[in-house]
């Protein structure tokens, strides 16, 4: 503090002892950002004052609320530091203006979450730890600053003196967020105080920079879920559904629908928490869950629903859905979150420009939406990530509906540690979760490893994982709407591809899934060379938008009833709309094999001759091995595992007694298959890491996917002109956010090549926007086109290194 500072001011305040404040107005005002494009100042009292009413905001009700009101006053304390006002004046640089306010809220209050918060809300949370805690010390970061910035200013007292010459006063919150944070409960929680924070930090800086002469132009508010009148457009939606659909689908199919409708509903008006939908393919699924979620949010007053689903083909294809039942309620009451969202034919770079676009990509920050579907990886990881812009939406997951379709893909490594976080959120903010697939995992069988996860040792008094069935008679549902015959192969009987290629040409519409893309590409080699019509191919080899363009011409052909015959990898399973009569299906895990039946007379339309109804057939068999281990078969060793059950279970109980229409069959199989692979003991550096409340280290060891990939932008001949302006505005620009955006949807995945594998002589280095090239995206030149097959996608010389799965 200068001389003349402390003339003008009654230094009366000493850090964490004898608390005075000067109740004198401060005769200097400070800044928190530098003016907007009107001009106005946006002063930092205001800025500290309206971060910690929002932020409360955002959690009242919950546990946290008030000990975020702290985090939002103290989290830009450092501020009020001379360097940093020099800073907004471009006279200083390299500055941590968080530290000091995390370490008032550590030191004085004993708020360690709002301590951390404050720390992480521009550099992500860390660790909780004693030693890491002690280095938040201004004497220790004035020595030796781990991001090797220095402190706007070290001196606490003088920072509190003016913070409080603003009037403002920290809050004592009665009861803050209890240390150590060394279970998945109390992470959660931290988090959760953290998106708060973040969410409200964004938005009221945004509102400075959008604001004009006379003050903050706050973004305009998300749509508010009403769940009465989205019931009474769904209800009607479905009305006219079913008179479109009695013509085409058998009354059988009609009433099971129909049943499966009545009980959402009914379970719907019960409280919140966890619960678990087991259905058929073709049941109506996807509707019903909405119906369960709106009939729940109006039962329970709850604010949102967040659908999840793991694979873009399904998101694309609930989003539209959703989207064209609630179009009435506003662009953008339906919100897509995923890395494709908005890139269609119609987002042209001026599209994304338009108001309209930016709307959504603001809501979609914060998930600020009455509907939000997303991903299984933008969710999940989300739950356990230390990022400011991961966890930024968290705080919209208190008091929702949380719907997970196909939830088998839950991957077994994370099950525990994602089922002790949803399983928390439920009991703690009010959440309903539900889990809905036709394969239902047996994941109550691990319900004291989720407890052991919540609280680190085994405790009654923990949620765990004991789900409500949301259909009663979920038997009576799949006996109702049986529409296959599954034949499966002899012991020890296996098939050459060559043969299968036979097979497949004397059918006049077929669906064939292999477990690898080698035993695609054969499979459509063998039938190119015998002239097979209509000969189509899934993997993701095809970017996204080939893919789409394959779906909808397979669907046309058997619309037509002309010849068509698909070979796919297992991207086709799990939520695509196709309806094969005949599918075989390479074996592999029990769930897979009936998830390929789901695409099987998928609308039992089949008839013999008589016109009677007929089931379809899944043909389940066993290639011949072309590798030196049986495991060289599969795509990985737990998918290995998960196939070899399957084998075991058909020795042990033979064709009748696995059948695929019994819910209790999917049990008994996941029960077995939790005690080969003891999913609790496969997340140890995980565990680890929690226990250690090393937020950083969590976030690493929480991936869905792990795998070291590149990207490459390829020249789909259908969409030539997109890539031809992708590729000019990369040269002109070099590489942006927006650009990959919009450039995944003529992307291909691929294992990162070696430096002397072929394809890197094919493949041009993306462009950095601020010089050099990137690592992570390429471009397959045009004049390589040959390379990007129109059936068989991007076909590389010496593939197999370099393709994923």
């Amino acid at each position: 503090m200068s001389s003349q500072e402390a003339d003008n001011t009654q230094m009366r305040y000493r850090f964490s002892r004898n608390i005075t404040v000067d109740t004198r107005p401060s005769t200097t005002r400070y800044f928190a950002h530098s003016e907007n494009m009107a001009g106005a100042a946006h002063f930092l009292s205001d800025h500290l004052a309206s971060v910690a009413e929002r932020a409360c905001g955002f959690l009242d009700g919950h546990r946290g609320a008030e000990e975020t009101r702290l985090a939002g006053l103290l989290h830009d304390l450092g501020k009020y530091g001379d360097r940093f006002q020099a800073r907004l004046r471009g006279e200083e640089k390299g500055l941590d203006h968080w530290s000091q306010g995390a370490w008032v809220a550590l030191n004085q209050r004993r708020a360690i979450a709002a301590a951390l918060a404050i720390q992480g809300h521009h550099i992500g949370l860390q660790r909780a730890d004693e030693s890491a805690l002690r280095d938040l010390d201004p004497q220790v970061l004035g020595k030796h600053h781990p991001l090797k910035l220095s402190l706007s200013d070290a001196d606490i007292n003088r920072l509190l003196d003016r913070f409080h010459a603003d009037g403002l006063e920290p809050n004592h919150p009665e009861n803050t967020l209890g240390w150590p944070f060394d279970n998945i409960a109390a992470m959660f929680d931290v988090r959760m105080l953290f998106s708060a924070l973040v969410d409200a930090d964004f938005l009221d800086t945004e509102a400075h920079f959008n604001g004009n002469k006379q003050g903050k132009v706050p973004r305009p508010a998300g749509a508010k879920l009403n769940p009465d009148v989205a019931l009474e457009v769904l209800r009607n939606h479905m009305a006219e559904l079913r008179k479109e659909k009695a013509a085409a689908c058998e009354s059988r199919v009609l009433a099971a629908r129909d049943a499966l409708w009545h009980a959402t509903a009914e379970a719907g008006r019960q409280s919140t928490g966890l619960w678990t939908l087991t259905a058929p393919t073709g049941s109506g699924k996807t509707l019903a869950m909405l119906n369960f979620a709106l009939e729940h949010a109006r039962t329970n007053k709850l604010e949102r629903i967040v659908m999840v689903v793991p694979y873009l083909t399904i998101i694309e294809q609930t989003a539209h859905i959703y989207r064209q039942i609630f179009e009435s309620l506003g662009a953008h009451y339906v919100l897509e979150h995923h890395s494709l969202a908005g890139l269609g034919e119609e987002s042209s770079r001026e599209d994304a420009e338009s108001e309209s676009e930016r709307m959504r990509r603001l809501l979609s920050e914060n998930w600020d939406a009455p509907i939000v579907v997303t991903t299984n990886v933008q969710f999940l990881e989300s739950l356990f990530s230390n990022r400011p812009s991961s966890c930024r939406k968290l705080h919209r997951l208190a008091r929702s509906v949380v719907l997970f379709d196909e939830a088998q893909t839950l991957p077994a490594k994370l099950a525990v540690p994602t089922l002790a976080a949803l399983s928390h959120i439920s009991a703690e903010y009010g959440t309903s979760v539900v889990f809905a697939t036709a394969t239902q995992p047996a994941f109550d069988h691990l319900n004291q490893s989720v407890k052991t996860w919540q609280t680190s040792k085994k405790s009654a008094n923990s949620p765990g994982w004991t789900p409500r069935p949301i259909m009663s008679d979920e038997a009576g549902l799949f006996r109702q709407l049986r529409r296959t015959r599954v034949h499966w192969p002899q012991a020890g009987q296996r098939v050459s591809l060559e043969t299968l290629a036979d097979v497949l040409n004397e059918q006049d519409k077929v669906l064939c899934i292999v477990n690898l893309k080698r035993h695609a590409l054969k499979l459509i080699s063998a039938l190119r060379e015998k002239n097979a019509e209509g000969v189509y191919h899934l993997s993701t080899n095809l970017c996204p938008a080939h893919r789409q363009d394959v779906l909808i011409a397979v669907r046309e052909r058997l619309l037509e009833r002309q010849a068509c015959r698909l070979v796919s990898t297992q991207c086709v399973e799990a939520g695509v709309d196709v309806d094969f009569p005949v599918v075989y299906r390479a074996l592999g895990p029990l769930d897979a094999i009936a998830q390929a039946a789901g695409r099987c007379n998928r609308n039992g339309l089949l008839r013999d001759p008589d016109g009677r109804p007929q089931l379809g057939n899944v043909h389940v068999f066993a290639p011949e091995l072309d590798s030196k281990k049986e495991d060289g078969m599969y795509p990985g060793f737990a998918y290995y595992q998960a196939a070899s059950l399957t084998q075991l279970l058909l020795g042990d109980k033979g064709e009748s007694g696995l059948d695929l229409d019994d819910p209790q069959t999917f049990r008994d199989y996941y029960k077995r298959l939790y005690d080969l692979n003891e999913p609790e003991t496969q997340a140890k550096e995980l565990f680890q890491a929690v226990q250690a409340q090393h937020f950083p280290e969590v976030a690493k060891q929480y991936r869905l996917i792990v795998q070291d990939t590149i990207m490459v932008l390829v020249p789909y001949a259908n969409r030539l002109d997109q890539y031809r302006e992708l590729r000019a505005e990369l040269d002109a620009r070099g590489l942006r956010t927006n650009w990959m955006r919009r450039a995944q949807l003529l992307s291909v995945s691929l294992y990162r090549p070696k430096p002397e594998h072929p394809i890197m002589g094919l493949l041009l280095p993306a462009k950095l926007s601020r010089g050099g090239v990137s690592d992570e995206w390429f471009v397959l030149g045009e004049e390589f086109a040959r390379h990007y097959d129109p059936l068989l996608g991007l076909s590389p010389p010496e593939a197999q290194a370099v393709l994923i799965g």
